[in-house]
């Protein structure tokens, strides 16, 4: 039975869409597989790991065609794709537990597993909020804190980002207990309050599928759930349970030590000093004097980098160690020309931010040197 028959990357676009979250070997065989379906003359793709699921489509000039559904390896299929000719025209067919796939004079035969062993997520409809914004504007704001989020921490609320949709605006919240990152957007009208934590694999799976386009995308916080839809995909993913720390209590007020720095400068000057400093701690000394910023690195073979800077600062001295790494992330995530560096004492964390704008504020805290 022939299932489609089009140019490759019309087969290929959906499918790099849905395979991000897919792994190549699973304990569950089935969660390796895409599933494809035609229904109502449209192709869909569907892709889950129990926990997220990406759904795409893809164009049917097939008229009136059979519905059908099949299930096959995720990766495997992409991979032929793509080393298929450029334009190449592509048929799949279905027989005998097999999905046949012919380009020119290649054919490749690839083992199916049954549709109803695949686990789609149950829809959920109770809807808690929703809001729409431009595509570009969440990937930007998801780009600003989803560098601080935990990777593997027991405090699994932390392997996440907050997002908290409060009145007309909509705040995000990472952090990995060393470090902070919070920023807000004005949104366009009032909402009622609501706030999850996404899981960290859905936050960089945004980062990889949104455009830097005005084009709208939609977040619905359902119950449990929270659904994306943009473009041709609609991403719905499980919420992690758990309490997410009180960030305005971590983000602090009135230090009177500061100065404004051009980023870029501050950024190439942090990374020459990392080159010598301690591949396990990666710890930087800040020494504050006026009119100068003194950046020193040592390791472990007793070498040091040294950078000074100039900049207009004439309050208190100041000598305060961190990692390294957590500087460079703020640094590397922000696109503005200038950042504000706000202090305390040399046991208090330290606040950057974006000079006169109170929508990004990234807090870390000092290490011992």
């Amino acid at each position: 039975m022939k299932l489609i028959e089009t140019d490759k990357d019309t087969l290929l676009k959906p499918l790099q869409t849905v395979t991000g979250i897919v792994e190549r070997r699973h304990t569950l065989p089935i969660l390796s597989n895409v599933l494809i379906e035609r229904k109502q003359e449209k192709i869909s793709f569907i892709a889950t790991d129990l926990e997220i699921q990406i759904t795409t489509s893809a164009e049917d000039n097939h008229a009136g065609g059979e519905e059908y559904a099949v299930t096959v390896a995720a990766k495997k299929l992409q991979d032929i794709l793509r080393a298929l000719p450029d334009k190449a025209r592509v048929v799949l067919e279905m027989g005998e537990n097999r999905l046949h796939a012919k380009a020119g004079k290649s054919r490749f035969n690839l083992q199916t597993l049954p549709v109803e062993d695949f686990p789609k997520f149950p829809e959920s409809t109770e809807s808690q909020g929703k809001i729409t914004v431009q595509q570009k504007e969440l990937k930007h704001i998801l780009s600003m804190v989803q560098y601080a989020m935990a990777q593997q921490d027991i405090r699994y609320y932390l392997n996440g980002l907050l997002l908290l949709v409060e009145e007309d605006y909509l705040r995000v919240v990472a952090t990995d207990g060393h470090r902070l990152a919070f920023a807000l957007m004005k949104l366009q009208a009032p909402q009622m309050k609501t706030e999850v934590i996404l899981p960290r694999k859905v936050v960089l799976e945004l980062a990889r599928l949104l455009n830097d386009s005005d084009e709208p995308v939609t977040v619905e916080i359902l119950q449990n759930q929270v659904r994306f839809s943009f473009s041709d995909v609609i991403l719905v993913s499980k919420v992690v349970d758990g309490k997410f720390p009180d960030y305005n209590r971590v983000i602090p007020t009135g230090y009177e030590k500061q100065f404004v720095i051009n980023r870029v400068l501050l950024l190439q000057t942090l990374q020459r000093a990392a080159i010598l400093s301690n591949e396990k701690f990666r710890g930087v000394r800040l020494i504050l004097t006026t009119g100068n910023l003194r950046i020193v690195c040592n390791n472990s073979e007793q070498e040091e980098a040294q950078e000074e800077l100039e900049l207009q600062y004439d309050g208190e001295a100041l000598d305060i160690g961190f990692n390294i790494t957590y500087l460079l992330d703020v640094l590397n995530n922000l696109n503005n020309e200038t950042v504000q560096c706000s202090f305390g004492d040399a046991n208090s964390s330290a606040l950057i931010s974006i000079p006169g704008n109170d929508d990004f504020k990234y807090v870390v805290m000092p290490m011992r040197i």
